[in-house]
């Protein structure tokens, strides 16, 4: 039977005879793993009975992550998809709330390891360009005041917890991120904003649909959440584009 609640729902952005697209609620994991072998809510468990179909990934977000997820309806189909994310052929863009302001644009090339953090380092490559900024008027430290910013991420590689671990390479930590952030920062967003989550969105997802050729666009509008941080400092603009 297809789940029908409203509240346990997963949003559809895309769906045809190859492929489905979903917006990703923060906070769900996507597959069962031997990590996660106490957990019995998943993503990829939740659409399938949704939709009344088997699915496969074809590439993954972390829990904490919100937004594209794009899954295929053929091992064949993920197959080809995954082969076109090894391949750098698709383009993903991300946005992220980080501590400071960092350059209007940039990039980081930081080799990473993979879930084992004492594994091979392999390249990793992260493109940014800055949205928005602002600053809080709030006592931390020896700082009268904090900044922040919007930042749009585009992940060349697709490492495990890339755009994490490389924002905290460069010393701009994506605000909420309890593995890889700054503690007092997310205390800070915890006390005076009520966030209790990473501020991290997969917001666009472009690439060759693997049967027709056609360009594909996703787009994964971000959750309420993010709207009412938009709205605090005034960049509604920057997350709607």
């Amino acid at each position: 039977m297809t789940r029908t609640s409203s509240e346990s729902a997963i949003e559809i952005l895309y769906e045809d005879g190859e492929l489905l697209a979903v917006n990703k609620p923060a906070g769900l994991l996507v597959h069962k793993s031997k990590i996660a072998s106490d957990e019995t809510d998943f993503l990829l468990e939740r659409i399938k009975e949704q939709v009344g179909a088997n699915l496969y990934l074809a590439h993954r977000l972390d829990r904490a992550t919100s937004g594209v997820l794009l899954l295929a309806k053929s091992r064949e189909i993920a197959g080809e998809l995954g082969r076109a994310f090894m391949a750098r052929e698709v383009t993903k863009k991300y946005l992220a709330v980080v501590r400071g302001w960092p350059a209007a644009a940039g990039e980081i090339d930081y080799s990473l390891p993979g879930v084992r953090e004492h594994g091979p380092r392999k390249p990793a490559l992260t493109r940014w360009r800055t949205l928005a900024t602002t600053t809080v008027p709030i006592e931390m430290g020896r700082y009268p005041e904090q900044r922040y910013a919007l930042v749009e991420a585009s992940p060349e590689t697709g490492r495990y917890r890339q755009i994490r671990k490389h924002f905290h390479h460069i010393s701009h930590h994506i605000v909420g991120d309890t593995s890889h952030g700054r503690g007092d920062h997310n205390r800070l967003w915890r006390i005076h904003f009520s966030m209790h989550r990473m501020l991290l969105h997969a917001w666009r997802l472009e690439f060759a649909h693997p049967a027709s050729g056609a360009r594909v666009v996703l787009v994964a509008k971000p959750d309420e959440v993010w709207q009412r941080v938009a709205e605090r400092f005034g960049w509604q603009g920057a997350i709607a584009a």
